[in-house]
């Protein structure tokens, strides 16, 4: 059935995108997809061109010229009222400034978190209700690398970071933003580079030396990569406002018509990503001070830019991220592969894990642990220090310390029996309870070991 859709989808895709700039050209029109049309309100399961207005009319007050047509080359039409509104930035009158959403100076600059430009904007009717200068407020969406010269970026969009024409490249961004408190103290990077094209709404900021940034998204973790979006798919975003929501893909092939304002005017993009709600688990997916958002998949794979929805929540829209990445120049930071062997064994209690570590420890790493590299190490240590592997790779110790030039590093080990678990005097319940990070340090401290061995010798 799936495939079925698919291939129905990719007939109509051609005809659509024929037919679309007629469409737009229409009275009201402000998009056009292709989804299932709707009858009294319900969805038939029939695929169709559909033509998004911002309010139904009867035929009867439209003009020949502005009437959709029942159907375009064979595939059906259908008319579906919708009003699109940039998500961001979030803007307010300089006199009138209020903190408002995630106002938190982060130390380190990642994905999902407030940001906007250090300047403000003068603003005049009717891009704004009463004329003077406006600050704004957007979202931080992910870090990325420049591919010409490998520099560290943050990626927005263009209306979050230019706002509209008035731009300048080295125009300094805030973390947080003006309106959620950030000052010149907050100051983070410079706009680098920015695109409004038929595809993208996109800006990279260089990030200062010295800041520190991290591969990830505030409340979704680790940049896996990213992907193309596809229908069907579960998605989730970080955003300044609505912070972290879920929706799904149900289109790539949105065209939609939105105004940037006085000075930039109406634009149109194509081939975006259109997300519905879900609304068992978010009110709406985004809202003002969301554009910028990265939309990632439960991979944590980016599939889009957020920079746009619909007024009453129901839809957002996304261009797709590789046209970003290259029209950007750029490509996204990638949280490292961390493997660690020893904690494989402990997960996985593969009997080929074996180790016992006497008074002259020998750490042998066995291929069956996935590992890279062999590590010999001389440690001085008590007899009674015992770390044994048995086939079922649970660890029995005493406590102990591996010293070497006054170096002591502790390992945990069984202590007096509290209520039926090990104290190991560490805060250790047993030996499955201690924590992924100690073992890497560990194996650390043993590995450093090794290296102030040889270089003695050398």
């Amino acid at each position: 059935m799936a495939d079925e859709r698919a291939q129905a989808r990719a007939q109509i895709r051609g005809v659509k995108q024929a037919a679309e700039a007629d469409l737009l050209a229409k009275k009201n029109v402000i998009g056009v997809d292709i989804a299932d049309k709707e009858t009294d309100g319900k969805n038939t399961g029939q695929l169709s061109i559909v033509v998004f207005v911002e309010e139904k009319q009867a035929n009867s007050k439209l003009s020949a010229a502005d009437r959709v047509p029942k159907e375009i080359d064979g595939v059906p039409t259908d008319v579906q009222q919708m009003k699109v509104v940039l998500q961001g930035p979030a803007m307010e009158a300089v006199t009138q400034l209020t903190p408002e959403v995630d106002t938190t100076v982060y130390a380190t600059l990642h994905g999902g978190i407030s940001m906007g430009p250090l300047r403000s904007v003068h603003l005049a009717p009717p891009d704004v209700p009463t004329e003077g200068d406006y600050i704004f407020a957007g979202t931080l969406g992910a870090m990325v690398r420049d591919r010409s010269n490998g520099a560290t970026m943050a990626l927005t969009n263009f209306h979050v970071a230019c706002v509209n024409n008035t731009w300048s490249v080295g125009d300094r961004m805030v973390q947080p933003s003006l309106l959620d408190g950030g000052s010149s103290a907050n100051q983070f990077g410079s706009l680098t580079r920015a695109t409004l094209s038929d595809d993208v709404d996109g800006a990279v900021v260089t990030i200062d030396s010295g800041k520190a940034t991290s591969a990830t998204v505030q409340d979704i973790g680790d940049v896996a990569g990213h992907t193309a979006a596809t229908v069907g798919t579960a998605v989730r975003k970080r955003g300044r406002t609505t912070e972290l929501t879920y929706g799904s893909i149900v289109s790539t092939d949105f065209t939609v018509s939105i105004d940037y304002g006085s000075d930039v005017g109406n634009r149109t993009l194509h081939h975006q990503v259109r997300i519905q709600t879900d609304t068992s688990k978010s009110a709406r997916f985004s809202d003002h001070g969301d554009s910028g958002s990265v939309v990632m998949d439960d991979n944590r794979n980016v599939v889009g830019l957020l920079f746009a929805g619909s007024d009453d929540g129901t839809w957002t829209f996304a261009n797709p991220i590789q046209s970003v990445l290259d029209e950007l120049n750029v490509d996204l930071m990638v949280a490292p592969v961390v493997t660690r062997p020893i904690i494989a064994c402990l997960n996985t209690r593969l009997a080929v894990c074996n180790l016992t570590r006497t008074t002259t420890c020998v750490l042998t790493r066995a291929p069956g642990c996935n590992l890279t590299r062999t590590v010999v190490c001389t440690v001085t240590r008590p007899t009674t220090c015992l770390v044994t592997r048995p086939s079922a790779c649970l660890l029995s110790r005493t406590t102990c310390t591996l010293t070497r030039s006054g170096c002591n590093i502790p390992v945990p080990g069984p202590g007096p029996v509290e209520g039926g678990q090990y104290d190991d005097g560490h805060g250790y319940g047993s030996t499955d309870e201690v924590p992924e990070e100690f073992w890497a340090g560990y194996l650390a401290a043993l590995e450093e070991i090794d290296e102030l061995d040889q270089a003695e010798q050398d």
